[in-house]
């Protein structure tokens, strides 16, 4: 992993309090040839309650025989389904997309929403395994109706499935799942939630997660930040978890693919520097663990240092254009999510005027950079959704809209 980092304002004046924004980019290295990867070990996990019946079932069967086919001999997959109990319909064994298919030719859309039956044997299945990449991938179009039906519980069951190397992902369906417990089951999971409006988002979903578990080169990844004198408050503008330590702040990242950038900007108090010139104000401790062939612990150590200068050069600099995209991107992510709080409580008008601010601010920042696919984007986004809560109200559509928009913009910014 390769780390790299920017100030928005790279000199800052001496004996002045500053907010100082660092924007982190790690770069993942090239893929591992594909004999040297590390094996999957996936059970795919399928609802086929009574709501499922149609598209929706046809396409979660389709997933299901791609992945077969996509998956080498190396590999082993399993095939869960659930409906008022959980049915194993392939035990976990080296792919056969004809034995697969014809598993899933007997199912059929019909009764309830036993999501907890389906998720807990599908663990079973990977349980079994000690070897190789372990992830259950979960598909519901409804609400957990049957069995273990508290999210709390559940999320705590995949949490603990993740402490013992099994991941989560989570794939909603149309409107009448519930989002806030599939994204805590793949939050605690370690793994990845995902939206699909309708059957026919359902398999590029499928396939961008074979292409990301198959090529995964990092996991566990966590960045420190350890630092001086000069730094008395710490932030992170993206969604992830923050763990205060003897030494200062760790963030929890997750996974990394080959060729991937991610992106995270921290926040930083600085009371006001006293020396003229470079001053060091933190480390960063980037850890990861390495994936393929080999499997090894790693650490970068990375300094940030910034330049003193009297105010009156201080005011001459002018910000990293760069940096200032990124934070003004995270924060429409978060005013997402308070839109969808302040929906939540009754008050669409104000989730509306609240998207309308950040929109302000992302066309200010985007007069100066028009070319920048992100804002443009991300505006777009955020246009859509407040004309939808203005002219259409607020439903279990636009909830998710917001609540996976959201996430997508404020958590580990993919480039």
């Amino acid at each position: 992993m390769d780390l790299t980092s920017h100030l928005e304002h790279g000199v800052v004046a001496l004996e002045t309090a500053q907010d100082l924004h660092v924007l982190v980019e790690l770069t993942a290295p090239d893929p591992t040839p594909a004999p040297h990867r590390e094996p999957l070990r996936l059970a795919v996990v399928l609802d086929h309650s009574g709501s499922m019946r149609g598209h929706r079932l046809d396409a979660a069967k389709r997933c299901a025989s791609y992945l077969a086919g996509q998956l080498g001999p190396r590999d082993a997959l399993s095939i869960v389904a659930y409906g008022n109990e959980a049915r194993l319909l392939q035990p976990l064994g080296r792919p056969d997309p004809a034995a697969t298919g014809a598993a899933l030719a007997s199912l059929f859309a019909k009764e309830m929403t036993n999501l907890s039956a389906g998720w807990l044997k599908g663990y079973h299945e990977i349980s079994t395994t000690e070897d190789g990449l372990r992830r259950v991938l979960l598909l519901t179009d409804g609400l957990a109706n049957r069995g273990i039906t508290d999210p709390a519980r559940l999320a705590a069951l995949a949490g603990q499935a993740a402490g013992h190397g099994v991941s989560t992902t989570t794939i909603g369906v149309g409107e009448g799942f519930d989002e806030d417990l599939l994204t805590a089951m793949a939050d605690a999971g370690g793994g990845e939630s995902h939206y699909a409006e309708g059957a026919d988002d359902v398999p590029g979903i499928f396939a961008r997660e074979f292409g990301d578990l198959a090529t995964l080169v990092a996991q566990n990844l966590t960045l420190e930040l350890r630092p001086s004198a000069a730094v008395t408050e710490f932030g992170l503008l993206n969604d992830l978890p923050v763990t205060e330590t003897q030494e200062g702040w760790r963030i929890e990242i997750g996974d990394a693919v080959a060729g991937q950038r991610l992106r995270l900007v921290l926040a930083l108090h600085i009371p006001g520097l006293t020396i003229l010139g470079p001053t060091k104000v933190a480390d960063l401790l980037l850890r990861w663990v390495a994936v393929g062939e080999d499997i090894a612990a790693h650490t970068v150590t990375h300094p940030l240092v910034v330049a003193g200068a009297d105010p009156e050069v201080a005011a001459t600099v002018t910000p990293d254009t760069t940096v200032t995209e990124e934070v003004v991107v995270l924060l429409a992510g978060r005013a997402m999510g308070s839109a969808r709080e302040r929906a939540d409580a009754g008050d669409v008008r104000g989730a509306s005027d609240l998207l309308d601010e950040h929109l302000a601010r992302l066309r200010k920042v985007e007069a100066q950079q028009p070319d920048s696919p992100s804002l443009s984007s991300t505006i777009e986004e955020l246009e859509a959704t407040a004309r939808t809560l203005r002219h259409h109200g607020y439903g279990p559509w636009e909830r998710k809209r917001l609540h996976y928009g959201s996430r997508s913009l404020s958590r580990k910014r993919r480039r």
